[in-house]
């Protein structure tokens, strides 16, 4: 082979060589732009469907944070006895029954939200505790007192947890 002709061959390879480059970059471009496009539209249908579950989850929670505020807590809940401790464990457990009532909803929630929640419900029944520890506390109704007392001076943990769903439920938009 001479020269000329290894020229003639590299004159019509070459060419069809960037053709065919510049080809398979617009071609793989193509479809990279066509497949983020049906993953866009795939995400936003989902999420036109999911919007509604995740509000129903946020309803739900805040429904939970009102229902364990100890203010509505201690009106909704009478002593069946004057026993301080049996009040303590039937308030306690009316708390734990509504948090397993409404434990799948966290997966309709972002982590920091659901740790709210539940940092806010246990703070509520430590709140309980500490005060049927409290040497102002010999029955039922002066627990009561005494946890009604307290809130008067400081904020319920669920009234905190409230602000933030808000917050988050905000951000949605």
């Amino acid at each position: 082979m001479d020269s000329t002709k290894i020229i003639e061959i590299l004159a019509y390879t070459i060419p069809s060589l960037i053709t065919g480059g510049v080809a398979y970059y617009l071609f793989n471009s193509y479809f990279k732009d066509q497949q983020n496009t049906r993953r866009w539209l795939l995400q936003k249908e989902a999420q036109k469907d999911a919007l509604p579950l995740r509000l129903q989850a946020y309803e739900r929670m805040v429904l939970f944070m009102e229902r364990i505020n100890p203010t509505k807590l201690l009106i909704r809940i009478a002593p069946i006895s004057n026993d301080k401790n049996d009040y303590e464990n039937l308030i306690i457990a009316q708390i734990e029954q509504e948090y397993e009532h409404n434990l799948t909803q966290q997966i309709y929630m972002s982590d920091e939200c659901w740790t709210i929640i539940v940092t806010a419900k246990n703070s509520t029944i430590q709140m309980i505790r500490k005060a049927n520890m409290s040497d102002r506390v010999d029955n039922a109704d002066s627990l009561r007192e005494v946890l009604l007392s307290d809130l008067m001076e400081k904020q319920s943990p669920s009234n905190a947890a409230l602000a933030y769903i808000k917050n988050e439920v905000s951000q949605m938009w």
